[in-house]
């Protein structure tokens, strides 16, 4: 673990610490894991919004007429099927199929690619990207330059709007804009990582503090609260989405990881797809599944499922989800012994506790904005 004093710090450092906000190492930073609570945080961006410093995320810049050739050949997903303010969810894959990383790639140009990065990974990333890229296009780690922030919830829009000349009513997810927040020159999209609608907005790093007072500002009189990793780990695995380095690494392939919307096999060559292909033909010995405890007990990552009276795999991921009030998990296991439905057992603490495979994603947000999942 890195030492306390050699921890990195967002822009908005100073602004967690005047709120209360319990700061943790994570991934070489010292970030805010919650603020008020992490049920309370949770809760609020389900039903309002909340705000989070997501600075520490890495942003990697390429340019050049063959950008998207690099992209193609790195990532797993389509990047040609992009135009201008266009942006997909992919992963970036080792010659054997292993997830390095899952990224956001933004279009801004027919020849500039901006690519969101995690940032355990970001450091690695850009070496891999650059020495894949080599004369082919110009890599630039961008990360210092600017500031991340996540505002998420059913009244995301209208706590933005009064903020932006972004028209956001005609920004559709996973679409960005240029334009302005609190008057600061901004790109805005519409992704994030909670399972509601909601944006990401990535600022200069100097304007941070500014844009994050005013949109707090805007929105607490509506509800909005700031929010930390703790609710972000909660809500993302409720909304069923996945953890690098938790729930996939650099031994598990897209497929095995359930993110078989973003394997474009089709799309050209690309590093991984020879392994991709072999699997589709042959099957998967292992996919990353949904579980839900039935009796009372909270998975946690490492915790060995038994299927049958036999350790048949383990759980990545597991909370208490405060919005469903259900304790849920991830794990790899078998797909031909663990169809939807099946009993299995979660080994919490030495005792095997009984739990079912369900299908994710546990939550998903209705059309308007309304929640979907049984409370």
């Amino acid at each position: 673990m890195t030492p306390p004093d050699q921890l990195r710090r967002t822009p908005l450092h100073k602004h967690h610490r005047e709120r209360g906000a319990r700061l943790v190492p994570f991934a070489g930073w010292e970030m805010p894991v919650q603020y008020s609570g992490v049920i309370e945080e949770h809760l609020a961006v389900r039903t309002c919004a909340g705000l989070f410093d997501v600075s520490h995320m890495g942003e990697v810049d390429l340019r050049g007429p063959r950008a998207v050739a690099v992209l193609q050949r790195l990532t797993c997903n389509d990047v040609a099927a992009l135009d201008d303010g266009g942006a997909q969810y992919s992963a970036i894959l080792t010659p054997e199929a292993g997830i390095l990383d899952d990224v956001i790639v933004y279009r801004r140009s027919a020849e500039r690619f901006l690519v969101i990065v995690n940032a355990g990974n970001a450091a690695a990333d850009f070496r891999w990207i650059r020495e894949q890229a080599g004369a082919e296009a110009d890599v630039v780690d961008r990360s210092d330059e600017f500031a991340l922030l996540a505002l998420q919830g059913p009244r995301a829009q209208e706590i933005l709007a009064p903020r932006t000349d972004v028209a956001l009513g005609g920004l559709a997810s996973f679409r960005a804009a240029d334009g302005h927040v609190a008057g600061a020159p901004a790109m805005i999209g519409r992704t994030g990582y909670t399972g509601e609608d909601g944006f990401e907005i990535m600022v200069p790093a100097d304007a941070a503090p500014a844009v994050w007072d005013a949109l707090l500002a805007q929105g607490e009189p509506l509800g909005l609260v700031p929010a930390g990793l703790g609710a972000r780990d909660t809500l993302r695995l409720e909304a069923g989405l996945l953890l690098h380095g938790t729930d996939m690494t650099a031994a598990d392939s897209p497929l095995e990881a359930g993110l078989d919307f973003i394997v474009k096999l089709d799309a050209g060559p690309f590093l991984g797809r020879d392994v991709l292909v072999r699997q589709c033909e042959e099957g998967l010995s292992r996919r990353l599944l949904g579980i839900e405890m039935i009796e009372p007990g909270i998975a946690r990552h490492g915790h060995p499922v038994w299927i049958g009276g036999e350790a048949r795999g383990e759980v990545t991921s597991g909370s208490y989800a405060p919005f469903l009030r259900k304790n849920i998990a991830r794990g790899y296991l078998p797909p031909a012994r663990a169809p939807i439905g099946t009993e299995v057992e979660v080994q919490v603490r030495g005792r095997r506790l009984r739990a079912k495979v369900v299908k994710t994603p546990f939550y998903r947000r209705r059309r308007g904005g309304s929640a979907d999942g049984t409370r």
